[in-house]
């Protein structure tokens, strides 16, 4: 009888990438390691993917899948105040660095940085996924500027990818200090940034 194929091999496969890129970065982590991590054989690998470059641009995909999930059912989107919901999001990424560094970096945010100009595919993928990210959050930037009279020459796509940007640049800090309070101090004056930006404007003086 033939073998029934696994139905989780794909996405246990894009899981093990996503920790052992986030430890060892995508050009060390070789094909033979995730299938390790996996629990899967090597032709169960190819079964799935061409190359591991293959599997890099659907683990980018999985990963705004997983992480989209998450982030839409988080709490901060209770507030009906738009602000407080953006301040919610940022205190939540601040919240989420902590433990172990690997463990809370961005898996997109790692490859970019190898492969942006070695696997334009790899690139494009991670790119997607943090121009994803940035639109949701767009959403409320937006709506927090209308409900604040904030009119600024400023769009709410380029805010959301400067807090992208941000928590990009705190990840890369935590690596290289090897220190989490670091990270975490950059999304605190990140949020004083916000919260300066949103301040609503005086009003005007009476002649």
């Amino acid at each position: 009888m033939a073998r029934t194929a696994n139905p989780h091999t794909r996405d246990n496969l894009m899981e093990a990438a996503f920790k052992l890129v986030r430890e060892k970065g995508l050009t060390a982590t070789t094909v033979d390691e995730i299938c390790a991590a996996a629990g899967v054989s090597k032709g169960a690998f190819f079964h799935h993917f061409k190359s591991k470059e293959e599997l890099a641009v659907a683990a980018a995909h999985h990963w705004s899948a997983v992480t989209g999930g998450f982030f839409d059912n988080a709490p901060y989107h209770q507030p009906e105040d738009p602000l407080e919901r953006l301040l919610g999001y940022i205190a939540l990424r601040r919240e989420m660095m902590d433990g172990e560094i690997a463990d809370f970096t961005c898996f997109v945010g790692t490859m970019a940085q190898e492969a942006w100009a070695t696997s334009p595919p790899v690139a494009a993928a991670a790119w997607d996924s943090m121009a994803e990210h940035a639109e949701k959050l767009a959403v409320d930037i937006d709506a927090a500027k209308a409900a604040r009279g904030i009119a600024g020459d400023w769009s709410a796509r380029s805010l959301a990818l400067h807090i992208g940007t941000v928590t990009q640049g705190a990840f890369i800090l935590a690596k290289a200090s090897g220190d989490a309070s670091i990270a975490q101090d950059s999304l605190d004056h990140l949020r004083r940034y916000i919260e300066a930006l949103f301040e609503a404007p005086a009003p005007a003086a009476k002649s």
